[in-house]
C-alpha cells in the first residue's frame, strides 16, 4: 500500500509574501450567501422539459431546422397549440412565451 504524501504547510512569514489575488483566484473562489454556499449553474426552472427521442421526416426536420435558433422551442409551442386546439390539452402553460 502506497503511503500518502503529506502536504507541506506553507510559512509566511511576511504578509507581502501570500499569493497574489488575481482572477484566476476569484474565479475558483466559493461563493456564499449567509453562512451557506451557493449554488453555482443554472438555477432551476419552475417547469423544466423532459429531454425525448423523436423520428420526423427529414424535410419536416429541414423545414424545422432552418427556421434558425430556437426551433426545438418553436415545435413545442406549435404542439401546444395543437394539443389546445383538439381540446387534448386544457392546462394553461406556465412558460412566459404561451
Amino acid at each position: 500500500m502506497k503511503e500518502k504524501k503529506r502536504s507541506l504547510t506553507a510559512v509566511w512569514k511576511d504578509p507581502d509574501d501570500a499569493p497574489s489575488l488575481n482572477a484566476s483566484f476569484f474565479e475558483s473562489a466559493e461563493l456564499f450567501e449567509g453562512t451557506s454556499p451557493k449554488p453555482r449553474g443554472r438555477p432551476k426552472a419552475a417547469m423544466t422539459k423532459e429531454p425525448i427521442k423523436l423520428r420526423l421526416d427529414a424535410d419536416v426536420l429541414a423545414a424545422l431546422r432552418a427556421s434558425g435558433e430556437g426551433w426545438q422551442t418553436r415545435v413545442n409551442e406549435m404542439l401546444r397549440a395543437s394539443l389546445r386546439l383538439s381540446g387534448t390539452l386544457t392546462t394553461p402553460s406556465n412558460h412566459p412565451r404561451s
